[in-house]
């Protein structure tokens, strides 16, 4: 349990920086955005390695803390889905989703932590994604206080590569990978 804690401390650690420290970030960026970044992705990545570990070691003995309910794995296939669509869609040229959601990778991760929730109710997953969760709505709060103008459309081509990527890498995940990197079929 401990190395998914530090994993969840050092991955949201860096990732609070600029909700708590945003004159920090900028300073360093400023200095040297270059180092700035390499840090950040650094340190993201020992977190994100650290939370896979630590989830993969204590998934096996974490108590159950709730009885999810009968529905929430097919609701968790759907949010899931509706979620690699948004971080699809977070990566291109606005299109009608990413100028309507605004955040979509952000939206993506929480829906993605909100489907995994009403799926799992073990700690080891409560610890995880209610992380994700919790963090995807106070940044979200962050962004919407930040004086930031939202993507504007620019293609309707951006919505079609976005739900079609998505949705193709979304089966690769149900059908092949989820069980290969996490021991866990989506489907069983």
């Amino acid at each position: 349990m401990w190395i998914l804690i530090a994993g969840l401390v050092v991955f949201f650690g860096i990732h609070c920086v600029r909700l708590v420290a945003p004159q920090f970030r900028a300073r360093q960026l400023a200095n040297n955005a270059g180092a700035w970044k390499g840090i950040y992705s650094l340190v993201s990545f020992v977190g994100l390695a650290l939370i896979v570990w630590g989830w993969w070691v204590f998934r096996g003995e974490a108590p159950q803390v709730y009885d999810p309910p009968s529905w929430g794995r097919h609701a968790a296939m759907l949010l899931v889905l509706l979620a690699f669509i948004l971080v699809a869609s977070a990566n291109m040229p606005a299109g009608r989703i990413k100028a309507w959601v605004q955040h979509p990778f952000l939206t993506g991760i929480f829906l993605w932590s909100l489907g995994h929730l009403l799926a799992n109710g073990d700690l080891a997953s409560v610890l995880l994604f209610g992380t994700f969760l919790v963090y995807c709505v106070v940044d979200r709060i962050a962004v919407a206080l930040r004086p930031e103008p939202g993507p504007v459309f620019v293609s309707g081509r951006s919505d079609l590569i976005a739900i079609v990527s998505g949705v193709v890498l979304y089966a690769i995940f149900v059908f092949w990978l989820h069980g290969l990197l996490f021991g866990v079929s989506p489907l069983s």
